[in-house]
C-alpha cells in the first residue's frame, strides 16, 4: 500500500489499490485538491475519491472516482432510474392484468373478511399460480433495485460534479456495464489508462465550493488518523500524559 493511503476498515485491498491509483492520475491530469471517502453534498453518497482543479485562482472543474473490483458490485449501483421506472410501470399493469383474470376464473378466493364483498382481499397465493408468483418476485426486486441501486444515475443527476470516472481492473470493463455519462480508467500492470471519455456535466460555483469543502474535511480527517489526533484536534497521547498528572496531582 502507497504511503500517506489508510486503508477504510473491511475494504480490499484490491480497492485500496485502485483509488491509490485514482489518486495519482487525478493529481497527474491536475487536480491538485483530492481526498479520498469524501462525503458528497446534495446526497447520502460517499465518493472513492473527490478531486477539484484549479486555474486563475478559480475552480474550474470538479471529479468523481468510483473504484469497483467486482462485478456484482459494480451492477448493484448502475441501475438507471429511468429504464427502471418504466419496467416497473409495466409489471404493474401485467400485475393489474393478471389479477384481474384471476379474480374471474377463482371467485371463491376472497377472504370474507370485510362487509363489503368487492373490497375482499384476494388470496392469489393460495392457487400456487406460477406467473403471479414470479411477477410479485420481479416486482419486489425491481423496487429494492430502483431505490437502493442507481447510485451512478444519482450523483450526475444531482450534478455533484463535473466529470465522472469509473475506475476498475481490465477483467472487469465491458462497454455496456459502463454507465452513462461515465468515463471508465481501466487499470492494466499498475496503470491506468482513459479508455472512454466523461460527458462534461456543468455545475455552479457555489456546487463546486462545496464539493471543495468536503475534499478538505476529508482530507482533514484522514491526516488527524495518520497523526493520531482526535476530533477535538488534541493528540491522544498528550491527552494520556494530561489525565496521568491529574491523577498525580490529587485533582
Amino acid at each position: 500500500m502507497g504511503a500517506g493511503v489508510i486503508s477504510t476498515k473491511g475494504e480490499t485491498e484490491a480497492h485500496t489499490r485502485l483509488k491509490r491509483l485514482a489518486f495519482v492520475w487525478a493529481q497527474a491530469q491536475g487536480f491538485s485538491a483530492c481526498a479520498m471517502e469524501v462525503s458528497l453534498p446534495k446526497c447520502r453518497y460517499r465518493a472513492d475519491l473527490a478531486a477539484c482543479r484549479w486555474q486563475r485562482k478559480q475552480i474550474v472543474s470538479t471529479a468523481v472516482f468510483e473504484c469497483k473490483q467486482a462485478l456484482c458490485d459494480l451492477r448493484r449501483d448502475n441501475c438507471h432510474r429511468e429504464t427502471a421506472s418504466r419496467r416497473l410501470d409495466a409489471i404493474c399493469k401485467r400485475r393489474q392484468v393478471l389479477e384481474t383474470c384471476l379474480r374471474e376464473h377463482y371467485p371463491n378466493l376472497r377472504n370474507g373478511d370485510s362487509l363489503f364483498p368487492e373490497f375482499d382481499p384476494q388470496a392469489f397465493t393460495a392457487i400456487g399460480h406460477r406467473g403471479h408468483a414470479r411477477l410479485l418476485h420481479d416486482l419486489r426486486a425491481l423496487q429494492n433495485r430502483l431505490y437502493d441501486c442507481t447510485k451512478f444515475d444519482k450523483l450526475v443527476r444531482y450534478r455533484c460534479a463535473n466529470l465522472f470516472f469509473l475506475v476498475l481492473p481490465e477483467q472487469l470493463f465491458r462497454e455496456p456495464e459502463i454507465p452513462a455519462g461515465w468515463g471508465a480508467l481501466v487499470e492494466s500492470d499498475g496503470v491506468l489508462t482513459l479508455v472512454r471519455k466523461p460527458i462534461w456535466h456543468e455545475t455552479t460555483t457555489e456546487d463546486r465550493v462545496r464539493l471543495l469543502q468536503r475534499i478538505a474535511i476529508a482530507g482533514t480527517r484522514v491526516l488527524n488518523q495518520k497523526l493520531e489526533i482526535g476530533c477535538d484536534g488534541v493528540d491522544p497521547e498528550h491527552r494520556r500524559s494530561v489525565r496521568s498528572s491529574d491523577c498525580y496531582s490529587g485533582a
